[in-house]
């Protein structure tokens, strides 16, 4: 009698270590999560905020397995003081077109490992109806009921989206009014259970 429980407590614990865990998602809170933006251009830079309209993160365990958020466009705010001007532009076709494409979102495809509570996230970042791949590290810690995902810098190619107002790479003679190509995103989640 006491080896066939120990067989069945053995044979309990195997098959627990083994048995997938629940995913857990992880409702992003709008309001505590940021987006800051930076663009360059040969004689200075713009920054601002955009905000996120929804999203969620999907944990499996103790690591991060996916997730997508959806950014609203028309929160596009610069905090230089570079006023109307610079937002109406950025808004405009030139640029997001905000009116035809008020929503872009990133979903996450693959996340690896790069050490403790630092990620590598792969997904598809849609911008104007295009989705190119994007991959950055990535800071994810969850804690207790929430987590917390951090990812600074994060370069993003604007020609991939059909975004070529003032780029060298498609315009010559555009001089000292070039705008880089890539414009830099620093990204602040905090996601609740």
């Amino acid at each position: 009698m006491k080896k066939t429980i120990a067989i069945l407590g053995l044979a309990a614990l195997f098959f627990s270590a083994f048995t997938p865990k629940k995913a857990d998602t992880f409702t992003v809170d709008t309001e505590k999560s940021t987006i800051e933006w930076i663009g360059r251009k040969v004689t200075g830079q713009h920054n601002g905020v955009i905000k996120i309209k929804n999203g969620s993160l999907v944990y499996n365990g103790n690591s991060l397995k996916g997730g997508t958020f959806a950014i609203d466009m028309n929160t596009l705010v610069a905090t230089d003081g570079s006023g109307a001007n610079l937002l109406n532009h950025l808004k405009s076709p030139d640029f997001f077109d905000v009116a035809n494409s008020p929503v872009s979102t990133f979903v996450i495809t693959k996340v690896t490992s790069a050490g403790q509570d630092k990620v590598n996230i792969t997904g598809n970042l849609t911008i104007k109806g295009i989705t190119q791949p994007l991959t950055f590290p990535a800071a994810v810690k969850k804690q207790g009921n929430n987590v917390v995902a951090v990812a600074k810098g994060v370069k993003v190619d604007r020609t991939k989206y059909d975004i070529r107002y003032g780029s060298k790479s498609f315009f010559d003679s555009i001089g000292d009014k070039a705008i880089d190509d890539e414009f830099e995103l620093s990204i602040n989640l905090l996601a609740k259970k």
